[in-house]
């Protein structure tokens, strides 16, 4: 979750780079990528720990009891 929220300031931080570059000086836009680029890379991993382990309990939940995933009518 750490790694996520870290990659997510990485990428806002860079995108707002990157806009204030377009408004007002060019130059930002580049530190802009090169802040954003690893941002999104963090983030992105980040995301995919966190839908991993909650994907791990839907399994496990699934194991320990098969009946809550039937698609069938309750009798």
């Amino acid at each position: 979750m750490k790694r996520f929220f870290i990659g997510l300031a990485l990428f806002a931080f860079g995108a707002s780079l990157i806009a204030l570059g377009y408004l007002y000086w060019p130059w930002l836009q580049l530190p802009g990528v090169i802040i954003l680029l690893p941002g999104g890379y963090f983030a992105a991993w980040g995301y995919a720990g966190i839908f991993a382990n909650r994907f791990a309990q839907v399994l496990d939940r699934k194991a320990l009891d098969p009946s809550l995933f039937d698609n069938e009518d309750p009798k």
